[in-house]
């Protein structure tokens, strides 16, 4: 597992409208391709310099592809990465503050101590 990776995803998606749109539309062609063109990109850096070894496990990738912004927090993905990228995909669907409330209803199971979110 890698929260390195999870936030990653949340970040670059959250910064490029039209992946925003593809990943609300078609999650998990977009988590499949994000993962094979974007995960070993060096953040910052030009193209041409990558690294070969980040990959969602099995679990990650699911919770991806399925929206589950629950199991995401569950497995260290930062809360304001997967808030912001959230209400970007579904705000929309909501009346005012409709997601984020919806968003704080699905993580009310959680009790401090929250999971570790350092990466």
């Amino acid at each position: 597992m890698s929260k390195y990776l999870l936030n990653k995803f949340l970040f670059t998606v959250d910064r490029d409208p039209e992946l925003v749109e593809r990943y609300r539309e078609e999650p998990r062609a977009t988590v499949e391709m994000w993962e094979a063109e974007y995960a070993n990109r060096i953040l910052g850096c030009h193209t041409g310099e990558s690294s070969t070894w980040l990959r969602f496990d099995d679990v990650e990738r699911e919770a991806l592809a399925a929206h589950d912004y629950p199991k995401l927090f569950e497995l260290g993905a930062h809360p304001f990465l997967t808030l912001t990228l959230f209400i970007a995909m579904f705000e929309r669907d909501h009346p005012p503050l409709g997601f984020q409330k919806e968003y704080a209803r699905r993580l009310s199971h959680m009790s401090l101590p929250y999971p570790d979110i350092a990466t």
